[in-house]
């Protein structure tokens, strides 16, 4: 464990605090009228799941966890558990499907992921930073709408609400950004 100032905290990160693993989802730098700057950040408890906004003085120390990086490639899902496979050795391992959160509806099979360990233990997992879907269905544009002035809802094959140009239809493949399944382009292939 190494103490760090809450203003070195970033995404990605694993702190603890008050007995328990954070995985640092965001953070921001505020800074109010008077004082010091405060900085808020959105983490994520590593054994709940459970998300936590906590806001501390740039000066407050943490403690950042250690943390190992290692690519498996997702093979399936077993109930609640996620296996995943070592591409150096081929042995599977198996992390709670919990440890994606609301991200989870973008795993897909073969997908390279990135887990974070610390001392051995899965505590947080990275998707690729997009992915490929198709849109099971999208609204009807409005009429007298013009192209550019708003997104339409659509909702993708994987059950995921987002937010599409009105140019985009059912059936269509479309580039999403996993951290908030928001429309990136029209896929390329």
């Amino acid at each position: 464990m190494a103490k760090m100032q809450a203003n070195q905290m970033r995404a990605g990160m694993v702190i603890e605090f008050e007995g328990q693993r954070y995985t640092i989802l965001k953070q921001n730098i505020m800074i109010p009228g008077k004082g010091n700057a405060i900085i808020q950040v959105d983490m994520r408890n590593i054994k709940t799941g459970a998300k936590k906004d906590q806001r501390w003085r740039t000066a407050d120390v943490v403690e950042r966890l250690t943390t190992e990086d290692k690519e498996f490639t997702y093979s399936y899902a077993d109930g609640d558990n996620l296996v995943l496979m070592d591409p150096e050795t081929y042995e599977q391992t198996q992390v709670p499907s919990a440890i994606l959160g609301d991200r989870l509806a973008f795993l897909q099979e073969n997908m390279t992921v990135n887990v974070r360990l610390i001392e051995g233990d899965p505590v947080s997992m990275d998707l690729p930073e997009t992915v490929t879907l198709e849109i099971a269905e999208a609204d009807p544009v409005v009429k007298g709408q013009t192209a550019s002035s708003s997104y339409k809802p659509a909702l993708l094959v994987n059950g995921v609400k987002t937010m599409v140009p009105p140019f985009i239809t059912a059936g269509e493949r479309i580039v999403v950004r996993t951290e908030d399944a928001s429309y990136v382009e029209r896929a390329k292939n």
